[in-house]
């Protein structure tokens, strides 16, 4: 049993590197196919909400599916269909086929994105204890391999056409050697325990918990809209405001990624002592802080020192909501899952357009100054997460061994 559980935890993390790879690789790429495509910032903007809306529809196709097919069937094909579409993007010309290959990389994104966390609730029930950030680490891992990789092959010349086709089609053999340790569908209560014995993040299942997961899902928006907002224009911010080069602006993102990992690799410990309401409260306050010194900065090293307050104050907080959002209800956690993803992704998406409007204003630094909002907000908010299982001591829930 516990090899296997090994086995399938192993094999969520290679899920969210290929995800975060994938998602990273157009991040990363935004500025060379903004200038091929000959779009404005603003246009761009509004072009990206079209990668939301198809993620949206993807999450709300593939949480169901994973409940009724389990997350062995519907893990692969999601990661093989957005690993093929990747390239995409790279290949539009005009705004129209842009605006369509962003529609279809979305759906495949979102699609893979909510059936590999309902996979990793189903580990983590299993495991008995904080796990779900470590899996979210190493989608952040992904992002920072693809800046790594984007920035590499155009210092080599590669166009962006050249590389993503490279990276999907690594992608795809990857997931698809990865099939086979996979969980085949959620632990049953009995073999891991009730639920108010489950470690990790907040229980909220029982009366009310609709409500609760769609509360979870509103803060979800906003986070995630924060983390929209780096991925789609921290490149574009030190290249136009700052003058960076073009490959030094691509570490922007690389910076925030980092970051991100470094916080998701120790956050299950902190969940662990100080519970999930303080990850997040504290997190959104640091991001806060963060993406002020971006906005407000006018050096290079002051960017790249917000990028990173940003990505670390973020990088505990999207996992303790899809966390609390799984746990809702085991048999419903891809559903559930979906809810908070799904929202969650519409402010990923529709924030960087937001951006882009704003742009019409004020400068493109000054527009940050709405993420500080968000994160604040987010902050005040944090208290959803107070439930008892805050209260639950942490060495009755050691769970399995690394």
């Amino acid at each position: 049993m516990e090899r296997s559980l090994l086995g399938a935890r192993v094999a969520t993390y290679v899920y969210f590197v290929l995800c975060g790879t994938l998602m990273g690789a157009w991040v990363v790429h935004i500025p060379a196919v903004e200038e091929r495509v000959g779009v404005s910032h603003a246009t761009l903007g509004g072009l990206l909400v079209l990668l939301g809306l198809g993620a949206f529809a993807g999450m709300q196709v593939a949480g169901p599916l994973t409940d009724r097919l389990g997350t062995r069937v519907v893990v692969p094909a999601t990661a093989v269909l957005c690993g093929a579409s990747l390239v995409l993007p790279g290949l539009a010309r005009d705004p129209w086929t842009l605006a369509g290959a962003l529609l279809v990389f979305g759906a495949c994104n979102g699609g893979l994105d909510v059936s590999m966390n309902a996979h990793a609730v189903h580990v983590e029930k299993a495991y008995g204890r904080p796990v779900m950030s470590g899996f979210h680490a190493t989608f952040s891992v992904g992002g920072v391999l693809a800046a790594l990789v984007a920035a590499g092959a155009t210092s080599a010349g590669a166009s962006p056409v050249v590389t993503m086709a490279a990276i999907g089609a690594a992608s795809i053999v990857i997931a698809l050697v990865s099939v086979r340790a996979l969980m085949p569908a959620a632990p049953a209560a009995e073999e891991t325990g009730s639920e108010e014995e489950t470690h990790a993040s907040p229980a909220v299942g029982g009366r009310g918990s609709g409500g609760r997961v769609w509360l979870l899902a509103v803060l979800a928006l906003m986070v995630m809209l924060c983390e929209g907002a780096a991925n789609d224009w921290s490149a574009l911010h030190l290249r136009d405001v700052l003058g960076a080069s073009t490959s030094t602006a691509a570490f922007a993102y690389g910076t925030f990624a980092a970051a991100m990992t470094i916080g998701r690799l120790l956050a299950d410990r902190v969940v662990t002592r100080f519970g999930s309401m303080a990850v997040l409260r504290h997190g959104a306050i640091m991001a806060a802080v963060g993406i002020t010194l971006v906005a407000l900065g006018p050096w290079m090293w002051a960017a790249f020192a917000g990028w990173a307050l940003f990505g670390l104050g973020l990088s505990g907080t999207v996992p303790q909501l899809f966390s609390a959002a799984g746990h809702a209800d085991p048999k419903a956690a891809g559903a559930n899952v979906s809810r908070v993803a799904g929202l969650g992704y519409v402010g990923m998406l529709a924030g960087p357009a937001v951006i882009g409007w704003l742009t019409h204003v004020v400068a493109l630094n000054h527009t940050f100054v709405l993420l500080t909002l968000l994160c604040v907000t987010t902050a005040v908010g944090a208290g959803v997460l107070r439930t008892n299982s805050d209260a639950v001591p942490r060495s009755e829930t050691a769970g399995v061994g690394r």
